[in-house]
């Protein structure tokens, strides 16, 4: 866990269980997580049962295969082919009930089936340890250089020390050996090297999630673990980040912030609703940015088009054009936008000064939103 972001506030055995990769607390924080993505607060076993044995590729639609196989213990198409077997119908309800009574023991679901804050908490170490994994190794994780400056920034060139330097700065092995070359056998001052810094500066980001209908399942989960990487790379690099989530109407929103776990549960949470209302979400924006002369940027990820209001197209650019007289870049990405879609998002990117990004992979949106935030 070198180097990784954890929550202080769990509890150590907790924490320890995810770690050493307890197959067992792994897999239940992917089966709340792929709950929630679902749209689901609670589990309900006996209609679960119910809706595999009366119709499964209904059921399917509706929970997602990872569910099937995280509360079953069985692969969805062993499930489809053997759903008509009575002895297997009855062992498949007596799985569904273990894994929730299971779930419950260890108090990550209330006694009504609802998911409890631990739950909550699992499931987000999860999401974020998965991230991790991916983005890591493929060396997603990279620098950025900020437009605005300030006092301290990343260690660059060394030049000779002088009155005023911070003796934190100062090299030293660059400095033994500039006095080893000198033939010195003490440092002096005059031996002395300091780095010189080159700032990074701070950023203000709000990355805007597109929680509607449509979003359900695998698409939100994969933006989930976006806004985790976003926000794992931008608070290491001391940016701030910020999170809305939309849909028919704005669900929640934060403004930027250093506290990573914060935005980590609050991403975690995210379910799925109906309509886009991208209007609220720009109005919202500027609401949570400061005024101050820094750098503001919106990320608006959607796979639809905004569908509230009378005028929706029109509302939606004056918006933008409202968020960028005060300070703020807009980037959209787009999931698998028809060409209508396309249009607007071009329009509003160029209003905002931003970029457009069309993606049609899910696997791929974290690695887009990174690029993005790299570009700033």
């Amino acid at each position: 866990m070198e180097g990784k972001l954890q929550f202080q506030q769990l509890e150590d055995k907790f924490m320890h269980s995810v770690m050493e990769n307890d197959k067992k607390v792994i897999d239940n924080g992917k089966l709340i997580s792929e709950a929630i993505s679902q749209g689901m607060s609670a589990f309900t076993p006996d209609l679960m049962f119910e809706q595999l044995v009366q119709n499964y590729s209904l059921a399917k639609q509706i929970y997602g295969e990872s569910i099937i196989r995280l509360i079953s213990g069985y692969e969805p198409d062993y499930v489809k082919k053997n759903i008509g077997i009575p002895e297997f119908k009855k062992e498949l309800k007596e799985k569904i009930q273990k894994k929730i009574d299971e779930l419950k023991n260890d108090d990550f679901l209330q006694k009504d089936n609802s998911i409890t804050e631990k739950g909550i908490e699992l499931a987000s170490l999860v999401l974020y340890f998965e991230e991790l994994d991916k983005i890591v190794p493929k060396g997603y994780i990279g620098e950025k250089q900020s437009k605005k400056k300030f006092a301290y920034g990343e260690k660059e060139n060394s030049k000779p020390y002088k009155k005023g330097d911070r003796y934190r700065d100062i090299s030293i092995k660059k400095s033994v050996k500039l006095a080893i070359r000198r033939g010195h056998s003490e440092l002096s001052e005059k031996d002395l090297e300091v780095f010189e810094r080159q700032s990074k500066g701070q950023t203000y980001i709000v990355y805007a999630l597109d929680a509607s209908g449509s979003m359900k399942g695998k698409k939100i989960d994969a933006c989930k673990k976006a806004g985790i990487a976003l926000a794992y790379k931008a608070i290491n690099d001391r940016d701030k980040v910020g999170l809305i989530v939309f849909g028919q109407e704005v669900k929640e929103a934060i403004e930027p912030t250093l506290d990573f776990t914060l935005l980590l549960k609050e991403i975690t949470k995210i379910k799925a609703s109906t309509e886009t209302d991208i209007v609220s979400t720009l109005k919202k924006a500027i609401e949570l940015f400061p005024s101050d002369n820094i750098t503001k940027h919106l990320i608006l990820l959607t796979d639809a088009l905004p569908t509230k209001g009378n005028e929706p197209f029109k509302a939606t650019l004056e918006e933008a054009s409202m968020a960028r007289s005060k300070g703020i870049t807009i980037s959209v990405i787009g999931i698998n936008l028809d060409a209508k879609g396309r249009e607007l998002a071009e329009k509003l990117v160029e209003i905002g000064e931003g970029k457009l990004y069309a993606v049609r992979n899910t696997d791929d949106v974290d690695k887009v939103v990174l690029e993005d935030y790299y570009s700033l």
